[in-house]
């Protein structure tokens, strides 16, 4: 079990996310990057991809976003999106 770190995914509509996770793996500009406790320090920008993020129980949660900034340090992960919305909440219709 990978140690677990603080990670928030955030709208400008609402948080979506925040809560201790093991990995995140983010659409970066410059690729996927996945990104666990005491990471490197990075600030990079994000493009319109899928967010897999994987609990600290394990389970693994999906998120559709459309842009914008990642904030990495050490102790934590923030992602600031432009748009965001978990991939279960996506309307087929």
């Amino acid at each position: 079990m990978a140690e677990a770190f603080q990670f928030e995914l955030v709208s400008p509509e609402r948080l979506l996310v925040s809560e201790q996770v093991e990995s995140v793996v983010i659409p970066g500009a410059e690729g996927e990057m996945t990104v666990m406790a005491h990471h490197a320090p990075v600030m990079t920008t994000i493009k319109p991809g899928v967010v897999t993020v994987k609990t600290a129980a394990g389970k693994e949660e999906r998120y559709v976003v459309f842009g914008g900034f990642a904030d990495i340090v050490p102790s934590g992960c923030t992602l600031l999106a432009e748009s965001a919305v978990a991939v279960g909440d996506i309307d087929r219709a």
